[in-house]
């Protein structure tokens, strides 16, 4: 047909740690989605994988990004840009090491045991190669033995290197595989690179890929076309407990001891001093520890007032991305997510599975496809809008039906945050005409930044595999 039915795989170190939805019959995909790894300090690279897939048959791999743990950690701010595909052959090359730091002896000693590499790419014109490692470490480099007319050549060879003394920083121990060649430059084959702070006494032993240099992938962007990441690596270090009670004290004490002015506690000077991108993350992190701590109520009481007390619009209540706002939107997908899949998967199960043809705008009907609606051949306009009215309006009361029928299974604690939500708002705004604001306040969360987005990507919510086709 011309175009493909694409879906990436994320593979850490060769282990599958995600797979997007496919996005049908298109060469120019958009997937949106968004992946939080909790990776091993000593991961070695992150590839994501691009295939076109096949209902009969096996899915056609079309290429692939690799990034090495180096590539992305170099970048604190994160990599976000355009990646060219390079090709992927049938069985991924890899080598197998074997490092450790020996426990004894000064100066310190990096052992290297390089013993085999598999599926090396064929570079002479016997449909072989003559490889050799060559590792780097510290400023010193060291070679292994050239291994004649073969794409899986067995070494077995011990490389050391004397470590300096003091912190090593960012220091690597990089390893790459060459085809010697008798006659003109060597031909690069792959590398890996480990950062000899995750070497310890304890070997590290297995077989890893290896990885391209970095431009040579640019050389198959009119080939296979490139894929946009948005890749950032973060390194948390988690202290013991008790080295937070000081910081938990400090944002617990307005809520456990009341009647500090509202603009001077430390839960007010984070709304002041956190931009409107990393609300969320503050929110997120906020609403955990209360939650740890039992004070999630008291803590949405809390910014809900301070809101309150900055608002003198009523219209404008809760419309921005506010700590308030952001920290009720990640309470609820805390402790409300099961209730979210109860209420609304079988409906959008149903609405994916039917596939119904349903147009409301004249300029964007197909009435060919009345035929799949009736027997009788094509359908006029206004019967097509009549049928997709009465469609959509069925869907929609399902949904309605559904979220208005399950209160009594709506998470106990979602039920008392309204509830104190809906009174400090009628406290605020006391007035009769303000009287249905109580309830649009409460509406802007349960429908607006719970139901609806679910609603609209229910991927990304979990309660389908895939995302939605353009019919659905």
């Amino acid at each position: 047909s011309g175009s493909s039915d694409p879906y990436c795989v994320v593979k850490v170190d060769n282990e599958v740690v995600a797979r997007t939805a496919t996005i049908w019959k298109s060469l120019n995909p958009f997937w949106g989605e968004e992946y939080t790894l909790r990776l091993p300090h000593s991961f070695h690279n992150l590839t994501v994988y691009v295939l076109d897939e096949d209902t009969i048959g096996q899915d056609d791999v079309i290429g692939k990004v690799s990034l090495s743990h180096q590539q992305i950690s170099a970048e604190p701010r994160g990599i976000d840009s355009w990646l060219s595909l390079a090709p992927v052959v049938p069985d991924e090359d890899g080598i197998h090491l074997e490092l450790c730091v020996l426990a004894k002896g000064h100066p310190r000693v990096l052992r290297c045991h390089l013993i085999a590499a598999r599926d090396l790419a064929p570079r002479d014109p016997s449909g072989t190669s003559d490889p050799f490692a060559q590792v780097s470490c510290c400023g010193h480099m060291l070679e292994t033995a050239v291994i004649k007319k073969t794409r899986f050549p067995h070494w077995d060879e011990v490389l050391e290197f004397e470590l300096p003394e003091g912190k090593l920083g960012k220091a690597v121990l990089s390893v790459e595989v060459w085809d010697w060649d008798i006659v003109g430059k060597n031909d690069f084959l792959g590398r890996i690179e480990f950062p000899l702070d995750t070497i310890g006494t304890d070997p590290t032993k297995g077989w890893f890929q290896l990885l391209p240099f970095p431009s040579t992938t640019e050389a198959h962007g009119g080939q296979l076309g490139a894929l946009r990441l948005a890749v950032r690596l973060v390194e948390d270090m988690v202290l013991p407990h008790h080295c937070y009670q000081p910081l938990i004290q400090l944002l617990t004490e307005p809520i456990l001891c009341p009647g500090q002015p509202l603009d001077g506690t430390a839960l007010a000077i984070l709304e002041e001093v956190t931009s409107g991108e990393s609300r969320q993350d503050v929110a997120t992190k906020l609403v955990k520890i209360f939650l740890g701590q039992g004070l999630a109520m008291l803590l949405l009481d809390y910014l809900t007032t301070c809101e309150l007390a900055r608002t003198t619009d009523p219209n404008t209540l809760f419309r921005s991305n506010s700590l308030a706002s952001k920290s009720m939107e990640q309470f609820m997908k805390a402790v409300g997510l099961p209730y979210l899949h109860e209420v609304l998967k079988p409906v959008v199960k149903r609405i994916f599975e039917e596939k119904k043809y349903v147009e409301l705008d004249p300029s964007k009907m197909e009435l060919s496809r009345g035929r799949r609606i009736s027997f009788k051949g094509s359908l006029s306009e206004a019967q097509v809008q009549e049928s997709s009215l009465e469609l959509l309006k069925g869907y929609l009361g399902d949904i309605i039906d559904a979220i208005v029928g399950s209160v009594e299974k709506c998470p106990f604690p979602m039920r008392v945050a309204f509830k104190q939500l809906r009174r400090r708002v009628e406290e605020r705004f006391p007035l009769a005409q303000h009287k249905e604001v109580q309830y649009f306040s409460i509406s802007g969360f349960l429908f607006l930044r719970f139901f609806a987005p679910a609603v609209l990507t229910p991927k990304l919510f979990s309660l389908q595999k895939q995302h939605a086709d353009s019919r659905t």
